[in-house]
């Protein structure tokens, strides 16, 4: 028994009883329906990119992997699916799998976004002390963090975002003030670093 790779259905015969279309062309209307979803995937995940850095997320490093994870994870399933439809494979449970993770990078984007633009709570300072920085150079992913010592239960240290600018003045042993805003949907984030003025400058 073989199926339809356009819309799952058994078939005996060339042409799908169905949809109407033969083997040849439900082949042709899959690939050609996977390449207009894994564009809406990169689009999502370029939106994604650009809405974390705009109101940087307090665990932003652990956000991006769970995101990378499941857009890599989709790009993978989507050269499977290919590999399984030129095969002649099943691959209608595949599929669907990856039509529900493309719009998860539009998801993500659209909380992170809503999450600080909508923020109206006054920002909470809380004081630390620099530790190191590092700087991961990319085309669009570009990473600044400011590793300070943390002021949350349970953690040594807090790896926070920051511009060029405040990871360019600030040095490992500088006293600052990391301003959190707690954010709509319940996810802290950054509002920006200052130099605590209450402690003399080295």
């Amino acid at each position: 028994m073989t199926y339809c790779q356009d819309c799952g259905a058994e078939r005996e015969s060339d042409q799908c009883p169905e949809c109407g279309l033969t083997s040849i062309a439900a082949q042709l209307l899959l690939r050609r329906n996977l390449v207009r979803r894994t564009g809406w995937l990169l689009v999502g995940g370029l939106l994604f990119v650009f809405a974390s850095q705009a109101f940087p997320a307090l665990d932003l490093d652990m956000i991006w992997i769970f995101v990378g994870i499941l857009f890599f994870g989709a790009l993978g399933l989507v050269f499977f699916v290919d590999y399984r439809a030129r095969s002649g494979g099943y691959v209608e449970p595949l599929k669907r799998v990856f039509c529900g993770l493309v719009p998860l990078p539009w998801i993500f984007a659209a909380l992170l976004f809503l999450n600080g633009k909508f923020d109206t709570a006054p920002p909470l300072q809380q004081p630390a002390r620099v530790v190191s920085k590092f700087s991961m150079p990319g085309l669009l992913l570009r990473s600044r963090r400011l590793v300070v010592t943390s002021w949350r239960d349970g953690h040594g240290y807090e790896r926070v975002p920051v511009d060029s600018i405040d990871f360019t003045r600030f040095r490992p042993g500088d006293y600052v003030i990391v301003r959190i805003q707690p954010g709509i949907l319940g996810i802290p984030w950054v509002f920006g670093v200052y130099r605590d003025d209450s402690h003399p400058l080295r």
